[in-house]
């Protein structure tokens, strides 16, 4: 059994956010949801999460999961403080691990390397050497290398503070000596805090031999204190993402300019072009292409589609060989099969599109159904809202609509019908015929046009 304590009450201040510091993002998601799920597949375990500020939205936030067991730590005193409320809750003879909601990028390889190391008689605790270790806590080592305690960093001599090795803060021991040891924590210190470091001295006193692991790379003990910082782990965030999206044999045209706030599943051959921004679940079949300035939701994308410039694409299901775009907006429900065809400064919503169909210029098609082989001209819209109620406007295989054209729902249009342009459709069109509404066309051969006023 594994008890895995997350500490997530501090306020933080520096954020200037009424948001909880926990709850600010990387990556689309809570800073806190990365720890979790960084140390969800860490074996059979309970998982708590010290929360102070803003414990209700926290609360809210990960109300859907069930694992999680929430601890209130009313006052924040300090991180041996904020563990020594988990005290009730630890198991009894059980590996206890301590990570940060603020330390969003540790990975889950990481946190096995370090547990591994911890026995009856070993403490693990997971240190970094930094070229710069201002702020942190300082690894005190005796003359045979083996850790004897750490020192924070208001608390170091001049000396001290010229270590480069320094504490991440995250450490495993059995839960049996935080038990032992929590009560034994003092303040007397420059913070007058008490320090879960201290349980590091209290370790070597009691004869526990001290390991150290250290990450693979610096960034994932980096904590989050600003905007500052949560903007530099955002890069290095998407950075990764993008590297192991390229490793799998996606082309990015540049790495630097790709956002990723989700899931992405793509097939082979995809190019993806600069400023793309991809949330919640996506998947991108073959030979898929995304031009540039485009943003993706929680979309299905069939292979060798092509979504062109500044398209905006949400909750649609997209077939094989489409034509999308550019500046096209699809919104959730709209499906298009093989074929289709959606042109600039087109608007579609909960709409379903058949094969080979094509809406090409400057239309909105909103509760809509379209066949196969249909061609919308430009200009054409689907009245759809009475002002209080939506209704469905049907439009038959191989129906030519004009432009300029208002189909007011509801209202059906037969198979190889013609709507001609300018046309208002308020009734059922049947099949092969065609309808229009105009008014007959005037022309005044004396018209004068009209002279501005002379002031």
């Amino acid at each position: 059994m594994l008890d895995i304590i997350i500490l997530a009450a501090g306020k933080g201040t520096r954020m200037k956010s009424d948001l909880p510091k926990v709850l600010h993002t990387i990556g689309g998601r809570p800073m806190l949801s990365h720890v979790i799920n960084s140390a969800a597949n860490l074996g059979e375990s309970q998982m708590m999460v010290v929360i102070g500020h803003g414990c209700e939205q926290i609360e809210r936030s990960f109300s859907e999961n069930d694992q999680l067991v929430f601890v209130h730590q009313e006052q924040q005193l300090g991180t041996g403080h904020a563990v020594q409320q988990t005290l009730s809750f630890l198991s009894e003879n059980s590996s206890a691990l301590i990570l940060y909601g603020d330390v969003p990028l540790v990975k889950e390889t990481t946190l096995k390397r370090l547990l591994s190391r911890v026995d009856e008689n070993t403490l693990a605790l997971l240190t970094v050497d930094l070229p710069d270790p201002s702020g942190y806590g300082r690894i005190i080592r005796d003359s045979s290398g083996s850790v004897t305690a750490i020192v924070e960093q208001k608390d170091a001599s001049r000396e001290q503070l010229q270590i480069q090795e320094v504490n991440t803060g995250i450490l495993a021991v059995n839960s049996t000596y935080l038990q032992k040891w929590l009560p034994l924590l003092s303040n007397d210190n420059a913070q007058r805090e008490y320090y879960l470091t201290d349980i590091i001295a209290l370790a070597v006193a009691g004869g526990l031999h001290i390991v150290c692991e250290q990450p693979d790379a610096d960034w994932e003990v980096q904590g989050i204190n600003n905007r500052q910082q949560q903007a530099e782990l955002e890069r290095i965030y998407q950075r990764n993402q993008a590297d192991e999206l390229m490793a799998k044999g996606i082309t990015l045209l540049d790495p630097g300019r790709f956002d990723c706030r989700g899931e992405l599943h793509c097939g082979a051959d995809v190019v993806v072009d600069v400023n793309v921004l991809f949330e919640g679940h996506n998947t991108l079949g073959n030979a898929v292409s995304i031009g540039p300035n485009c943003i993706i939701k929680d979309a299905i994308i069939g292979d060798g589609t092509v979504i062109k410039a500044n398209s905006v694409i949400e909750s649609t299901i997209i077939g094989k060989s489409c034509d999308i775009g550019p500046f096209a907006r699809l919104r959730p429900g709209t499906e298009l099969a093989d074929q289709a065809k959606i042109g600039n400064f087109v608007e579609t919503k909960k709409t379903i599109i058949g094969e080979g169909s094509k809406v090409n210029h400057l239309s909105y098609i909103g509760d809509a159904n379209l066949g196969s082989g249909v061609n919308i001209g430009a200009g054409t819209i689907t009245c759809n809202y009475d002002g209080a109620n939506k209704h469905l406007t049907k439009i038959g295989d191989r129906a030519f609509i004009g432009s300029n054209t208002a189909l007011v729902a509801p209202v059906t249009i037969g198979d190889g019908s013609t709507v001609g342009a300018g046309s208002t459709i308020t009734r059922e069109v049947d099949d092969n015929t065609l309808a229009l509404t105009r008014a007959p066309q005037r022309i005044l051969a004396d018209w004068q046009r009209p002279t501005k006023k002379e002031s």
